[in-house]
């Protein structure tokens, strides 16, 4: 099957460098959001990350256009009526996304994939909630969406082979390096680093080094762009926390169990960027 148009749900961090990276690789996008408000601040981001890419001479501005151009914005789910595929990028409730995707399933064509973009989440759970478990994965980008070359396509038992090598040959043409994993907690990236990210916590946390040594011993001693700690204020210590509890309760694994300090800087609305502090402190 050949896609060409996408449909995003969800036009937040996630969900807009989504739309984005799909109309830069010249597939017509639809984005919802849940009203005006955020749909536009989504849109907005989007022109914005464009806009930095002209002005550092990566992007054209007539590839800007051309991308901008590509890209619907709506506030209802029935604009996805013509999609080949619709990519879920809404936060991680798995109760809200099942829904979605039940929706999705009465409005979309038959030949439609269906695919989130979840971190940690059940597919299998969310498949069954539509009668094409056949046409559902999982599509899991990673932040920022539009420079990050990962694609993680999540295969469950029931994820038909052609609609596996439809989102395989997509991802490609988005530019991506894919892998394939299958429907387990964290997939591959999240189950090995939120144990990274968890123990770099517990380091600050037990007094063993400052944040700024932590970070440093990871981005001059391993080569990694950023440390643990910058990374966390990066995807934000909510989602963290989050993802951690969901892997804590799938594997039971006390390595994925929250360190005190994250639960109580979630507490105290210290998430990292989003919020103006974190592990460090950002002017908004």
């Amino acid at each position: 099957m050949e896609i060409k148009k996408v449909g995003v749900v969800g036009c937040g961090i996630m969900g807009s460098g989504i739309a984005q990276v799909c109309a830069q690789s010249g597939y017509q996008v639809t984005v919802s959001e849940i009203n005006d408000e955020l749909l536009n601040k989504g849109l907005a981001s989007i022109d914005k990350f464009l806009t930095k890419g002209v002005d550092k001479g990566k992007v054209s501005p007539q590839d800007k256009d051309a991308a901008l151009s590509r890209i619907k914005g709506t506030t209802t789910i029935k604009d996805f009526y013509d999609c080949d595929l619709v990519i879920e990028a809404a936060i991680e409730n798995i109760e809200l996304k099942k829904k979605i995707f039940a929706e999705l399933d009465k409005i979309c064509p038959k030949h439609t994939i269906l695919a989130s973009n979840t971190s940690s989440l059940s597919l299998i759970e969310m498949a069954v909630a539509t009668t094409r478990p056949d046409k559902m994965l999982g599509l899991h980008f990673f932040n920022p969406a539009p420079l990050m070359k990962l694609l993680e396509i999540i295969k469950t038992v029931a994820t038909s082979d052609e609609t596996l090598e439809t989102a395989r040959a997509f991802g490609k043409s988005l530019g991506k390096n894919v892998v394939t994993a299958q429907d387990t907690p964290g997939f591959i990236v999240n189950r090995l680093a939120v144990l990274y990210q968890l123990e770099a916590i517990r380091m600050l946390e037990n007094g063993i080094a400052t944040r700024e040594d932590i970070d440093t011993a990871i981005t001059s001693g391993l080569g990694h762009p950023m440390g643990p700690l910058t990374l966390n204020d990066l995807v934000g210590n909510d989602v963290l926390y989050l993802i951690a509890n969901i892997l804590y309760e799938e594997t039971k694994n006390p390595a994925y169990a929250s360190p005190n300090l994250l639960k109580k800087m979630v507490s105290a609305g210290w998430l990292g960027r989003k919020s103006g502090k974190g592990f460090y402190e950002y002017n908004k």
